[in-house]
């Protein structure tokens, strides 16, 4: 039985941050997920899940400034010292929220140059700091229509990265929008990858919506991660059209959400 979770920086976005935990275990999520904690007390968090009795499933490495449109600069050598830093933070969060996953996208290049080696050294040291505090590290591979340069956009990619890289403490995180925006076919990467693969995102495709308001035979995705034996969460990262609420009828429907 699939397990589903609420990304609470995309969903309830008509409420107050905190309001969404609450309107999440309403709708009967008992896991949640959000961009990132930074700039927030962890004991405030702590408390909407608390009261709410989820489980906060994963967060995001600092990317640079977001707003400013930094998504990611683990691959760009003059930035190192601002990845450890990002570590430290990271880590800082993840012990008292005590997530079993922080995610760290590639972010795009910068300039010249080979990128990987700078990416396999900050995974490396990200994700072995990350084991002493028992989470583990995933990539989650962006299109290149979302992120130009993504370093690593696609599941294959971010599985080489790994082989390459001295740890037992690197997973991918699948998102079904970005993988199909990249080409990528879920009908063979999953099988091939499932192994690999820690925590799986969701939306429908073209707009990015809600599961039943694009091409998506979500079904079919359903049956194969059943019959494959994903044991992960499974997120709803979209960007709803209505209500939230109103948003999970076609899962309602299917019978994976109650």
């Amino acid at each position: 039985m699939l397990r589903f979770a609420a990304n609470l920086t995309m969903l309830y976005t008509e409420y107050p941050f905190y309001e969404r935990f609450d309107r999440a275990a309403e709708a009967g999520f008992e896991a949640v997920e959000f961009f990132f904690p930074y700039g927030l007390e962890s004991a405030d968090i702590q408390q909407a899940l608390d009261r709410n009795q989820q489980q906060l499933v994963l967060f995001n490495m600092p990317l640079g400034d977001w707003d400013a449109g930094d998504r990611g600069f683990a691959a760009q050598p003059a930035r190192r010292d601002e990845f450890r830093r990002a570590i430290d933070q990271a880590v800082s969060y993840g012990q008292q929220l005590k997530p079993p996953r922080i995610n760290c996208p590639s972010g795009p290049a910068a300039g010249q140059g080979d990128p990987l080696p700078t990416l396999r050294e900050n995974f490396a040291l990200a994700a072995s700091t990350l084991k002493a505090h028992d989470i583990q590290l995933v990539l989650e591979p962006i299109n290149h229509g979302d992120v130009p340069g993504a370093v690593i956009s696609g599941v294959e990619q971010a599985v080489r990265l790994f082989d390459q890289i001295d740890s037992d403490n690197l997973a991918v995180q699948y998102d079904l929008w970005h993988s199909l925006r990249a080409g990528e076919d879920p009908y063979q990467v999953l099988p091939a990858f499932i192994d690999r693969i820690a925590h799986i995102q969701i939306a429908d495709v073209p707009g990015r919506h809600q599961p039943g308001s694009g091409e998506v035979d979500f079904e079919r995705l359903f049956t194969l991660l059943d019959n494959l034996n994903y044991p992960g969460w499974v997120s709803l990262e979209f960007h709803p059209q209505g209500a939230t609420d109103a948003s999970f009828a076609h899962l309602r429907q299917l019978g994976v959400l109650k």
